[in-house]
């Protein structure tokens, strides 16, 4: 039921949905988004008067619009390069849509687990309060560096570096706040920003009109391009077992994503030599059922696609389901920056404490 609505409520806010009625709505929407921007820029103003201080290098990693920017990917990208200079890490994390009644990946949320599982030297804590997780942090685990994952609109907090991940093929949406677009905040919260990361810059034919439109909001942030690249398919429930990109080339498959950008993902696997040929889209961070997985099963099957295939992401959550008798892979994605990053390099380990 949530997830009709919520994918009503998608095709209504992208003009997909066309009447008298949908007119009404969207108007009614954009007067609810006023107000949410109102409530933004107040709130946004008074927390950033005295906000918190920590002994640790604060890094935020966040985004000005509501998922598919490639955020958790580069913070698996920064949480690697910091670890491996040395710095002791905690990622600060609210557990979007974790349910703390059940155990493994659901309890913690889906990103947590996925960063816990890859990183075992990485501390990830969880907390909707970040104040508190971070003072967590620092108490429990003595870390010198604290990574906020979502961090753009956490007000509370002093950070040293402002980084924030932009779509390259859909950076703002339509340019409108919630709930009548997809902004989480004005686009002048963008001059807070100390880094651009623009993501998945190889989907487009240039960033030209997308550098210049960032440059005249924040002149001064550093403007680094990125690209997700694939390297390999792993099993779900065989951590040993990998095949390389070009094992499945010309394969028909099934690929199954909970994600905020499934485009991205499926657009991955067509450009690696795949054929689709059933694309299963869930809502971001779903937490997948016995059943969801079945249906998976059974219509990939009656298909006769020789692969299932899912992100990183969804497999942390599929993981604590049987799925007895069927392989399911996972694509391997890593984040690679393309342009400027000598100077993100120089900009970032600058501020290191080692």
């Amino acid at each position: 039921m949530f997830h009709r609505l919520e994918e009503y409520i998608y095709n209504l806010v992208t003009n997909k949905i066309q009447g008298p009625m949908a007119v009404f709505l969207r108007g009614f929407l954009f007067l609810f988004s006023l107000v949410y921007g109102l409530g933004v820029i107040i709130l946004a103003f008074l927390y950033c008067l005295k906000p918190a201080r920590f002994h640790a290098l604060v890094i935020s990693v966040g985004n000005i619009t509501l998922g598919g920017t490639g955020k958790t990917t580069f913070v698996e990208y920064l949480s690697d390069k910091l670890i491996l200079a040395g710095n002791k890490v905690a990622v600060l994390s609210r557990g979007y849509k974790r349910d703390l009644r059940k155990p493994g990946s659901q309890g913690l949320g889906d990103e947590p687990a996925m960063l816990q599982r890859k990183f075992p030297r990485l501390f990830v804590i969880v907390d909707k309060n970040r104040v508190r997780g971070a003072r967590r942090a620092i108490k429990e685990y003595a870390v010198d560096t604290l990574l906020l994952d979502d961090g753009l609109q956490q007000w509370r907090i002093f950070k040293d570096l402002e980084i924030v991940t932009i779509n390259a093929q859909d950076p703002f949406g339509n340019y409108l706040l919630l709930p009548r677009g997809f902004l989480r905040e004005p686009l002048t919260a963008l001059k807070r920003a100390d880094i651009f990361v623009l993501t998945q810059v190889d989907l487009v034919s240039d960033t030209d009109l997308l550098t210049a439109k960032l440059k005249s909001i924040n002149s001064r942030a550093l403007i680094v391009e990125s690209v997700h690249k694939p390297v390999g398919f792993t099993s779900v429930d065989k951590a040993n077992e990998f095949l390389t990109l070009d094992a499945l080339r010309g394969k028909q498959v099934a690929v199954f994503s909970g994600i905020g950008n499934p485009q991205g993902f499926e657009s991955c696997i067509f450009a690696l030599g795949l054929h689709i040929g059933k694309a299963f889209r869930f809502a971001d961070h779903h937490d997948y059922t016995q059943a969801d997985m079945h249906g998976i099963i059974k219509e990939a099957k009656q298909r006769n696609l020789e692969a299932i295939i899912t992100t990183e992401k969804d497999a942390v959550k599929i993981r604590e389901l049987a799925v007895q008798g069927t392989s399911i892979l996972v694509l391997d994605i890593k984040l690679s920056i393309t342009k400027n990053e000598a100077e993100f390099n120089r900009r970032l380990l600058k501020l290191c404490p080692v």
